[in-house]
């Protein structure tokens, strides 16, 4: 059986990605977005199965078209995050996977103030985890007014084609546009930020502005940023990095009714561009015919939140297993250590040893 990985799928390390995703959750939370259940929607590029009962099934495509249920009868502003698994079933490309983990957060109910909150917890999120960035922001609205200006008729269409103006060449997408016979609206797009000051639709992009220069969130104003989805009615936002691809992107829509506003992350991405440092504090603790002693004290550390194994055998195996491990700290329990009541603390990086009492030990493995 060929166990290889299948094309648009990939190994994670866990590692990293805990860390990165407790960052993440520790900002949602403290921007009190309450997590969100989980549920299967099927939209396009959905990723399409069948059980042996020959039922038609898919796999989750994303998290905002749950939200009418979750939504139903809250009391507004109803903020929710979700972390999870989703899978497209699209053409993989660059940093592009069949399955990958979206961080999404929503809020029901939401006025332009809420959007500059969204991009201010990108914002936190984003320098967090060192990641250069910069936001683009644009409206549907607008787009909507200056294609309605220039008489086009399939506005959606239109729209979908100067979305691509950051995957596909101006004059691939300038083609594209001919064909539809609206290749002079690409030229609009050109023009600087004070031309579309004339537009009515324009205003809500200052009164953003504004409430973000509030919350220190700067963004650019960029009117080709279109955003694909339909379901996008006001404000849209797109995050960029140091990769071609989004890492973070969302914008404002209606839900039951009710005006909302969201934006996702992709995990994935997050994790290769991430400039953290991982914590290591895993502690590996030889048991020399020490059992009872040596359960009692890993209990102990791992009471701390901090990760620990026992291992019962030589210490020079135990040593050589800490090694392949990258275990920084290796405490050694033995007749010697249980009589004193101390504790054999061998430092993997400096190969110092020390002897400590639990006390000492504890305030060393928590700096």
């Amino acid at each position: 059986m060929n166990t290889d990985n299948v094309k648009g799928f990939r190994d994670i390390e866990a590692s990293k990605r805990q860390v990165i995703k407790n960052i993440i959750e520790n900002i949602f939370q403290y921007e009190k977005f309450v997590k969100g259940e989980s549920n299967d929607e099927v939209i396009s590029d959905v990723f399409k199965l069948s059980d042996k009962g020959k039922r038609k099934l898919a796999l989750r495509y994303e998290f905002t078209f749950q939200l009418k249920r979750l939504a139903k009868n809250k009391k507004l502003p109803f903020k929710r995050y979700q972390i999870g698994e989703v899978f497209r079933d699209e053409p993989i490309t660059g940093n592009r996977w069949r399955q990958f983990t979206q961080c999404d957060c929503d809020v029901v109910g939401s006025s332009v103030k809420d959007e500059a909150e969204v991009l201010k917890l990108s914002s936190d999120i984003l320098n967090k985890l060192k990641i250069k960035f910069q936001i683009n922001v644009n409206n549907r609205k607008l787009l909507n007014e200056i294609l309605n200006e220039q008489k086009v008729k399939d506005k959606e269409e239109v729209i979908r084609e100067i979305d691509k103006l950051d995957k596909l060449s101006e004059k691939e997408v300038k083609d594209n546009l001919k064909k539809l016979g609206v290749e002079r609206v690409l030229d609009i797009f050109k023009k600087p930020e004070s031309y579309f000051k004339k537009y009515r639709a324009y205003s809500d992009v200052q009164e953003l502005k504004n409430f973000c220069k509030l919350f220190g969130v700067k963004f650019n104003f960029v009117p080709s940023l279109a955003r694909g989805l339909s379901y996008y009615d006001r404000t849209i936002f797109e995050i960029k990095g140091e990769m071609k691809e989004t890492i973070g992107a969302g914008g404002s829509y209606e839900v039951n009714g009710v005006s909302a506003t969201g934006i996702s992350f992709g995990l994935d991405r997050l994790e290769l561009l991430a400039k953290i440092k991982e914590e290591n504090k895993r502690v590996l603790v030889i048991s020399l015919n020490q059992d009872k002693k040596a359960i009692e004290i890993c209990d102990k550390i791992r009471s701390l939140g901090i990760a620990c194994s026992i291992y019962y055998g030589k210490p020079t195996k135990a040593l050589d297993y800490a090694n392949s491990y990258n275990i920084p700290y290796v405490i050694f329990i033995g007749k010697e250590e249980v009589k004193k009541k101390k504790l054999k603390l061998k430092q993997m990086t400096t190969g110092k040893e020390k002897m400590l009492s639990e006390k000492e030990l504890k305030k060393l493995i928590l700096l």
